[in-house]
């Protein structure tokens, strides 16, 4: 299995990706991973990404592709991988493009996770974060709450609402979606690659994948 997963914040790719990595064992690789990942080991692109981020700058398109083409040649990705969030926009859809094609690499598909709006608000507005740093367990206090005084089930620290999960912030960041990443949407049907999923339940979004891979 190759492929990109895109959907809007709250749409569940994590989870789908999670639960696809389950299905045949595909290294899941979203952009913030391999950035602190390359930092940590302490490599050449690595410390160039790391002068940006502690100036509190984005890291540029030309070294993100790089540090993605190192980590697409590693070998437990020659074979299966799913690229959670990524990219972002469509001059990083190019760039992947002409990356792929170097490293000779096919996309199976571009999935799409379609949610509506207010399924997704729901879900965010509900979502609580345990504030250990070393924890970081995710809860809904609908679906999936923490203990009945806030506190994380795994360690006994506070939950607390992050400040981009309020609904304000959420408007926010789906309308930044909307103008910066929704147009791979039209990119990625023209290159005959997408596919479109309606996720409201992971697990059948998952089932409905693995069928249209095989």
């Amino acid at each position: 299995m190759k492929i990109i997963l895109l959907g809007a914040p709250g749409a569940g790719k994590g989870t789908v990706a999670k639960l696809l990595t389950e299905y045949d064992g595909s290294v899941q690789i979203s952009t913030g991973d391999i950035i602190r990942g390359a930092v940590k080991s302490g490599t050449k692109l690595g410390m160039q990404a790391k002068t940006y981020m502690d100036a509190g700058d984005l890291v540029p398109d030309e070294l993100i592709m790089e540090i993605m083409k190192e980590r697409l040649a590693e070998p437990n990705c020659r074979q299966r991988f799913i690229l959670d969030g990524f990219p972002r926009t469509i001059p990083q859809a190019q760039a992947l493009k002409g990356l792929m094609e170097e490293l000779k690499i096919r996309l199976d598909f571009v999935v799409s996770l379609e949610v509506p709006r207010d399924v997704i608000l729901d879900r965010l507005t509900t979502r609580r974060t345990c504030a250990n740093s070393d924890c970081q367990e995710i809860y809904n206090i609908k679906s999936n709450p923490p203990l009945p005084d806030g506190t994380c089930i795994k360690c006994g620290s506070p939950t607390i609402q992050r400040d981009d999960e309020t609904e304000a912030a959420i408007q926010h960041r789906l309308e930044t979606y909307a103008k910066k990443t929704s147009p791979l949407i039209e990119f990625y049907q023209k290159e005959g690659l997408l596919k479109e999923f309606t996720s409201l339940n992971s697990k059948d979004t998952v089932a409905a994948i693995k069928k249209q891979l095989s």
